[in-house]
């Protein structure tokens, strides 16, 4: 194992960046893995006016960051359907004012790609969001699934960061 030993207590936050409603969860290094410590939505509730949803965004994740202080934030790379690229320009803006307030937090950021997140947790990087929620309610011994999704996919995303990059070793 890498540095777990040094990271036991420490936290991270993972992120399914959203418009309407952002996902994050934080889990907590054990020296027996991860333990969730809060999973929760940053809703954007300030309906036609992009800003000020991105404001709320912003202003949500910062408090998550500045409650967790967490070693690393683990979001979803962006990826949109070529016949949508407008979604994938308005998703931008979320990711970016996301990045945003980890950067001035000055909290490392890891990108993954949604497949490889689903892959590493269900074995099928196409996995439907229920097969990846009770991937999570399973991984982390919950007694329901996380809900909404959103949730259950920022969790996925801090847990494929766990394995992959902080229990994995470096080459």
């Amino acid at each position: 194992m890498n540095n777990v030993a040094s990271l036991v207590g420490r936290h991270i936050v993972g992120i399914d960046p959203g418009l309407n409603i952002t996902g994050y969860g934080v889990l907590q290094i054990t020296t027996t893995g991860v333990k969730l410590a809060e999973g929760g939505v940053v809703r954007g509730r300030e309906r036609g006016s992009l800003p000020g949803r991105l404001k709320e965004i912003f202003q949500g994740v910062r408090e998550v960051l500045a409650a967790f202080s967490p070693v690393t934030v683990a979001i979803e790379q962006l990826y949109s359907h070529y016949d949508r690229p407008r979604t994938a320009i308005l998703m931008g803006h979320a990711r970016g004012v996301i990045c945003l307030a980890a950067a001035l937090s000055e909290i490392p950021i890891e990108h993954y790609a949604a497949t490889q997140i689903k892959r590493m947790l269900t074995g099928s990087g196409r996995a439907s969001k229920e097969q990846v929620q009770l991937a999570i309610q399973r991984e982390l011994s919950l007694a329901a699934p996380p809900d909404p999704p959103d949730v259950a996919d920022a969790l996925a995303a801090a847990i494929c960061h766990y394995h992959l990059g902080i229990r994995a070793p470096k080459l």
